[in-house]
């Protein structure tokens, strides 16, 4: 998700004075402050974004200095007006634009000081660290060559391990040349962050939820709390299964298991070794998407055209012909582009929004199609509200409503589209733990993996850590949080975080744990709101609109009310919690606890 928000016009502040002399900002002058955002930031926000589109969708040395020069810009404009925001935080104005001009402050997530120099130096970094990972390559020799999608096919695909290891060390190699880059972005970014009034970037960006931030970390953790048994029972069998089939040398039963074994470049999802995790007579009766998709011998736009459709039966209103016009979804052979899938609301109010990814035919990308669909609609659902109240609830908000929908591509959502029979479909849901395993290895790992993210992040923002020290916390957080270890010794220069694109891409990640716990919080809801009964993974909101009217009303909102009122305009509580996630996997932690029997289970 793509979003430029703060990019606004530098514009002379007209302010009072006290009696003392000293000059003194007015609520009325705040008022005309919010009105001339408001003006600058339609006509120039999508400007700024057509640019971050370019340099993302054609790579290219002048679409970087293109992207580098509107970032420097456009940054210190944006920083301009955060201060300017800054500068009514003890005016009384109308709970409005209170919100709104907090919203401003805090909106940078790598603010530069207010110096021409440092913000250039800051937005060439990050358009470089960007431009290193989408056009990332590591050769073993001259012939023997791979980028991203070419290390994923074989991570996987691939059952042997050496050469997943091959593959997973390879693309590793990107990441090394960055580590210096992302230090010193993140050096200027928290004396920009000090500039605002933040202690530095870990207080700028928890400041964005509308609570204090030591109370927003103790909630996420107690959530945690809740949905770590569920976890650590998955994390359990799926070790003793790979045990079987890899050999203790490989994966001991008392360890971490080894990153590259788990069939996703970052382990964070599981789904791709499902087959080797979930074995009984009866996944003969699962549902192979991919199979489907490629007998139907659907074409990449039609795959979004079904996503779309769900939306349709939903009540929502079709999407502008722009966004088929000028959306990405095939890639290009003759360029390089940054592949990893994203939406973009380059200007919402002349309707150009649009999603950028390389699609595969397969059943991961056609459940990533519906997500991203997601944001678009969400930027459609909040399009008429004053700019800066456009956006989710809270960041979790946007990823949690595309992450909604997969858990609606149900045996009877897929019969309703005709992807398979009524005969298919019962046998599908005759084996719940079937169903149930192959959505956990994907929901329910990503969990930890979200959470421990940005707790890296936050201890290099916080200055804890020496640079020598980056790589080994990364890799003791994982094996603290996702019982995950290294495949092998990590060498001294070694930068692992830089693999995974929101680092070097600089994208808040506190967002997918957010999404990851209200999805089902969100499920259970409609479901129940519609009159569903029976298991909740049966449950599908498809072809429903009681349902989409109640997303609606939520969604309309944007930001500009804060998250707990969203929260209870579409599940009637304002409380973030683990239970609905429970609830959904009741009968697999049930069926997982019987497997685990006479296991050892932790690391």
């Amino acid at each position: 998700m793509n979003r430029f928000v703060y990019l606004v016009f530098l514009f002379p502040l007209v302010m009072g004075c006290s009696n003392n002399g000293q000059e003194q900002p007015t609520a009325e002058q705040a008022k005309e402050f919010l009105e001339e955002y408001e003006t600058t930031a339609t006509t120039e926000g999508p400007v700024i974004s057509s640019a971050y589109w370019i340099a993302s969708n054609f790579i290219t040395h002048d679409s970087q200095v293109v992207a580098a020069d509107y970032g420097k810009r456009y940054t210190l404009k944006g920083l301009e007006e955060a201060r300017k925001a800054a500068s009514f935080d003890d005016i009384a104005v109308d709970p409005l634009d209170r919100r709104a001009l907090n919203l401003i402050k805090n909106g940078f997530t790598m603010p530069p000081p207010l110096d021409d120099e440092l913000a250039g130096e800051l937005s060439q970094i990050m358009t470089e660290l960007e431009a290193m990972y989408g056009t990332g390559k590591h050769c073993f020799t001259k012939d023997d060559c791979y980028d991203l999608e070419g290390f994923e096919s074989i991570i996987d695909n691939s059952r042997d391990p050496d050469e997943l290891l091959k593959a997973w060390s390879g693309w590793r190699e990107i990441g090394k040349p960055m580590k210096s880059k992302y230090l010193r972005m993140v050096d200027i970014g928290n004396q920009g962050s000090k500039d605002l009034g933040f202690s530095g970037l870990s207080e700028l960006w928890f400041s964005k939820y509308d609570m204090p931030t030591e109370e927003f970390a103790i909630m996420v953790d107690e959530v945690y709390e809740d949905i770590k048994p569920l976890y650590e029972a998955l994390q359990c069998h799926v070790r003793a299964e790979l045990n079987d089939i890899y050999g203790d040398e490989i994966v001991a039963l008392d360890e971490p298991i080894p990153a590259h074994l788990l069939g996703n470049m970052w382990a964070q999802s599981w789904a791709n070794i499902y087959d080797l995790v979930y074995q009984e007579e009866q996944q003969s009766n699962s549902i192979d998407l991919t199979k489907i998709i490629s007998d139907k011998n659907l074409s990449e736009i039609e795959m979004v055209e079904i996503a779309e459709d769900f939306f349709l039966s939903l009540g929502f209103k079709p999407l502008p012909d722009s966004f088929w016009q000028r959306s990405l979804f095939v890639k290009p052979q003759d360029r390089n582009v940054v592949c990893h899938a994203s939406a973009w609301d380059i200007d919402s109010q002349n309707k150009d929004l649009r999603i950028k990814m390389c699609i595969q035919k397969n059943e991961e990308d056609f459940i990533v199609i519906h997500h991203e669909l997601g944001h678009i609609f969400y930027y459609q659902a909040y399009a008429d509200l004053p700019e800066v109240f456009q956006s989710g609830a809270n960041d979790g908000f946007h990823e949690a409503v595309g992450d909604l929908l997969s858990l609606s591509i149900t045996p009877n959502y897929l019969e309703q589209i005709n992807f398979i029979t009524p005969e298919e479909s019962n046998e599908a849901k005759s084996n719940a733990i079937a169903l149930l395993m192959k959505q956990a290895l994907d929901g329910v790992v990503a969990a930890p993996w979200t959470l421990m993210l940005d707790k890296w992040r936050m201890a290099v923002f916080d200055g804890d850590l020496t640079d020598d020290e980056l790589n080994d916390y990364w890799w003791e957080l994982r094996e603290k949080y996702q019982g995950i270890g290294s495949p092998m010794d990590r060498p001294s220069d070694a930068f692992d975080p830089g693999a995974k694109y929101h680092i070097p891409g600089n994208t808040p990640y506190t967002r997918y744990y957010l999404a990851r716990i209200l999805q089902y919080q969100f499920h259970e809801s409609l479901c129940e709101s519609i009159g569903f009964e029976g298991e909740l993974h049966e449950c599908t909101i498809y072809n429903n609109e009681l349902a989409g009217e109640k997303l609606r009303s939520m969604l309309s909102l944007g930001q500009s009310q804060p998250w707990q009122d969203a929260l209870e305009a579409i599940i009637g509580e304002r409380e973030l919690s683990g239970r609905s996630m429970l609830n959904y996997y009741s009968p697999l932690k049930d069926w997982l606890d019987v497997q685990n029997e006479g296991r050892v289970c932790g690391w």
